[in-house]
């Protein structure tokens, strides 16, 4: 049954709700931890869709092509999931989000189309080579993560469209991963910079390494060359093949009122070095 006013729906299923996206432009509610503080109004202005009733839009589930995490699953449940080792660096991302109250109403699915440059769950997203499922009326389609943020607050996801879940392919379930972020402060704060990284080791080396950078230029990015650089070697001297040249040509950091361009490089670099090192698995190294 849907809930329904002239600027308010609350449908429960979502061929309902994409019905509704159809028939017009509207605003997508979830846990509006991000709509909310972005108006200085008593209420959100209308039309708006608020998806919190629909079913089958929450929770994580595993089958033989990886993993599924449903679009309005919140950062507590994915911090209190039990997921594989790969998946260390979300969870850690989703216990830095905000305090308590927010994790418990904030959404995945809305982290991501808010298409923040600081939005903690893009980077640890991307080293776990993460695809986003839009659907519509028109049918179901998926695309890389890497090509549905474009820019600050742009997606490619289109009107009439409703992110309903993400995926993790099973090849990305390998290996370890860590997060780590850089704000003013310890807690409730926007990131100056944030890195994922998960690593793939065998017999002392690395044999996969992805990492990720958030934070420091307008949309998170892969570091391909620091990846590259990192493969074969050992884990005694990971840390010491990331190097500022290599990470800054992947980034071009931005600079703003939080830290100036070279800051954020200094930083980005300092952090991936930590991230590796919480990443790497413990039998690897001893």
């Amino acid at each position: 049954m849907t809930e329904a006013t002239s600027d308010y729906a609350r449908p429960t299923a979502l061929p309902e709700a994409l019905a509704l996206l159809a028939a017009g432009p509207l605003t997508v509610l979830a846990g509006g931890t991000d709509l909310y503080p972005a108006t200085q109004a008593q209420r959100l202005a209308g039309p708006l869709l608020d998806i919190t009733a629909l079913e089958g839009l929450a929770g994580v589930t595993v089958g033989p092509e990886g993993l599924r995490i449903g679009a309005a699953t919140t950062w507590t449940e994915l911090a209190e999931t039990d997921l594989p080792p790969a998946l260390a660096a979300l969870q850690q991302a989703a216990r830095l989000v905000g305090g308590r109250q927010i994790q418990n109403a904030g959404t995945i699915g809305g982290n991501l189309c808010n298409a923040s440059p600081a939005a903690d769950g893009v980077p640890p997203l991307l080293v776990l080579g993460a695809e986003v499922e839009l659907a519509s009326v028109r049918g179901v389609r998926r695309l890389p993560l890497a090509e549905f943020v474009l820019g600050v607050r742009k997606t490619a996801r289109t009107p009439d469209e409703l992110l309903t879940a993400v995926h993790i392919p099973a090849a990305a379930l390998a290996g370890t991963s860590a997060f780590v972020k850089l704000g003013a402060r310890a807690y409730l704060v926007i990131s100056i910079a944030m890195v994922a990284v998960r690593i793939v080791a065998e017999r002392g080396r690395v044999v996969e390494a992805v990492l990720a950078v958030g934070a420091c230029s307008a949309v998170a990015r892969r570091l391909p060359q620091v990846e590259a650089a990192l493969v074969g070697a050992p884990l005694s001297e990971v840390a010491t093949r990331i190097t500022a040249a290599e990470v800054g040509a992947a980034l071009s950091p931005i600079a703003d009122i939080r830290g100036t361009a070279d800051y954020r490089l200094e930083a980005a670099c300092v952090l991936l070095r930590r991230a590796v090192a919480q990443a790497l698995p413990v039998e690897e190294v001893a």
